[in-house]
């Protein structure tokens, strides 16, 4: 502040009493300039700061060395002051001689940890065999708002202009009836969304960082409604409900996935970015998303949704070429439920950073997950580690070694991926490649069922990734190395082999509800026969076994029960006793009472079908028929002129 704004708040009497009382009470140093008591009005501003300063030079004075400024006497305090200060000075620049090595943020750490105090420092431990994340772990998962908006990612590759426009252009087509809805980060709410308000949905804090949500009973009697419409097999049920609840998580997810099957891509989107707005209006004041530490346990039926909507809004989200944003969605699932992953982000969280280009974060996250997770035992890390490597190398312009040789026992440990990867890519090989036993067909089909399964699921996601023509150079070199390996007689090869058989001989739940999410084909079609047919519903995917049910369904009369249904009503017209679905007694069946009569039952609707069958509907008399009959009718009264008698 200047002397002239100093003179017009206190006045320039006041300004010298007070500078004069501070200067005596603080005991500081008085300069002179040509032997005249000079006062520096930035004195007072600098007063306390320059205590906090330390000194550069240990037994240099702060006055300059010039013949114009001497220093007139010092006070006692200011001496002791500046003896502190310098043998702290002293023993921090001791300190700095020895550890000359370190670079300046750890040299400051160090200095703070000194003065303060040692902190503890969080180390990851490769033998620990705890299932719990270690605070590195964590720290790769955390999430930056910013990144959770498609819109910031398409303005950095379309540019802004682009962007902008295209949201002008929407908010005119959807002028109407429009609300203003409150701003959150996992989704843009829009204007023409219905109000919200209180629908039954809460989270509570169990402590330790884990939360759940939770529904009241005006929420748990619609989630009733619900089931009754999907088991109706109606669409326009489910619509219903929705009309009434816009803000009904499981309609919304379902409602999505059929609009999806439809092919309105955008209205599956705008569904599934409500039901997340939905669930982040209800967030807990102590739940966040960006620090990694907070957990849900998949287990209740009340967090899936979020997880589930959340695994859909990664999938409309990367089809827009937003992969950036889509890994940060990645890193906030996996952050939920890390030991235990329930939706397997971990096979697709590779793709979306190869194709955001954050090599780094995925070298990254395999050198420290690795001892945790055994991520080496998974294809697509297997594989998708040595090509971030390669990449990584050609920015840097450094040597490919690394990524040569963790590549080639990549192929040596999955040899069933070349073939179906090459073919993705509408690569065919040459003939020493595909007739070598190592890569035929015959080592294809000796896969376990299990890694067959994340194979197909690899291929089909990340053959983009390898699709370029350097990459497919540099992938056909480490072919042909390993080709020389094995038949050189490379011992890893029959040992990666033993270790599949044993490795991979079940699939877990999670991967198969992974596969049916992703609804990759080729991985869809490698599912064993008992999992494809099982009915699974879009809202809950193959729950757990282990689920846990805070309030259960009531019971319903079943449909034959119901009576619903003309063949249904006239079979129990004729026997009200009857019961399609009614337990027998093997007693009574083996005597032939009950059986008897299910046998006759079973003929009479059998009976009823052949009669159904053959009712042929009579196509109803027009009037030109009975006109053209009625004229045939008189003509053949009426006898020709030259016809007789007989």
């Amino acid at each position: 502040m200047s002397s002239r704004a100093l003179r017009k708040l206190h006045g320039n009497d006041d300004l010298v009493t007070m500078v004069t009382e501070e200067h005596e009470e603080d005991k500081e140093d008085d300069y002179v300039q040509d032997g005249k008591n000079v006062f520096n009005p930035f004195d007072v501003l600098n007063e306390d700061a320059g205590d906090d300063i330390l000194e550069d030079k240990g037994d240099e004075p702060d006055v300059p060395e010039t013949d114009t400024v001497v220093v007139k006497h010092k006070s006692e305090t200011a001496k002791k002051r500046k003896k502190k200060k310098k043998k702290s000075n002293k023993a921090l620049l001791g300190s700095n001689k020895e550890n000359c090595d370190e670079d300046e943020i750890d040299a400051s750490l160090r200095e703070v940890n000194e003065l303060l105090g040692e902190t503890p420092v969080y180390k990851t431990d490769p033998d620990n065999t705890d299932k719990e994340a270690t605070w590195q772990m964590r720290a790769l998962l955390n999430v930056e708002h910013k990144h959770l908006n498609p819109e910031n990612e398409m303005k950095r590759i379309f540019g802004s202009q682009v962007v902008q426009a295209e949201q002008s252009r929407r908010r005119d087509r959807g002028r109407g009836r429009q609300v203003r809805h409150r701003a959150t980060w996992l989704t843009k709410p829009k204007d023409s969304w219905p109000p919200i308000g209180k629908f039954g949905i809460s989270m509570s804090n169990e402590g330790n960082g884990r939360f759940n949500f939770e529904h009241s009973k005006e929420y748990q009697r619609v989630e009733f409604l619900f089931y009754d419409a999907v088991e109706s097999f109606n669409p326009q049920n489910i619509m219903n409900i929705l009309n009434g609840h816009p803000y009904h998580i499981d309609c919304l997810i379902q409602l999505s996935e059929i609009c999806r099957m439809g092919e309105d891509v955008q209205m599956a989107t705008e569904l599934i970015e409500r039901a997340l707005y939905c669930f982040e209006l209800n967030f807990h004041p102590l739940f966040s998303m960006t620090s990694g530490n907070c957990r849900l346990d998949y287990r209740r039926p009340e967090n899936r949704a979020f997880f589930l909507a959340l695994f859909r809004h990664i999938l409309f989200v990367g089809q827009k070429g937003c992969y950036k944003t889509s890994l940060e969605f990645c890193k906030l699932i996996l952050s939920l439920d890390p030991d235990n992953d329930p939706l397997a982000i971990l096979l697709m969280v590779d793709f979306y950073a190869l194709r955001c280009e954050q090599f780094s974060f995925l070298i990254r996250m395999y050198h420290e997950w690795e001892a945790h997770k055994n991520l080496s035992q998974l294809p697509n890390f297997a594989m998708s580690i040595p090509l971030a490597m390669y990449h990584e190398a050609m920015q840097q312009k450094s040597s490919l070694e690394h990524a040569d040789k963790m590549l080639q026992n990549s192929l040596l440990a999955f040899p069933g991926l070349l073939m179906p990867l090459l073919e993705k890519c509408s690569i065919t090989p040459d003939k020493e490649v595909s007739s070598h036993m190592f890569f035929g067909t015959e080592t294809q089909l000796s896969q376990p069922d299990a890694l067959k399964q994340l194979v197909a699921l690899y291929a089909g996601r990340c053959w983009h990734c390898w699709k370029a023509a350097d990459v497919m150079t540099w992938l056909e070199c480490n072919v042909r190395q390993v080709i020389t390996r094995v038949s050189q007689g490379e011992p890893l090869a029959e040992e990666y082999r033993n270790k599949a058989k044993v490795r991979y001989k079940g699939t877990p739940r999670n991967v198969y509800r992974h596969i049916i999410l992703s609804e990759i084909k080729d991985a869809t079609a490698s599912m064993p026969p008992e999992m494809a047919n099982t009915p699974v519903m879009s809202y809950d995917p193959l729950p757990p076994l282990d689920s846990i049910t805070s309030y259960t369904r009531p019971s319903r009369p079943t449909r034959a029960q119901q009576g619903t249904g003309i063949l249904s009503s006239f079979l129990q017209s004729l026997l009200p006793n009857y019961n399609p679905q009614e337990q027998v007694d093997e007693d009574l069946g083996a005597a032939g009472g009950v059986e008897g009569l299910r046998e006759g039952v079973g003929a009479l609707m059998e009976a009823m079908r052949d009669l159904l069958n053959n009712i042929r509907p009579v196509d109803p008399p027009r009037e030109d028929e009975h006109a053209q009959d009625r004229d045939a009718e008189g003509e053949a009264d009426q006898l020709p002129e030259d016809q007789e008698w007989d």
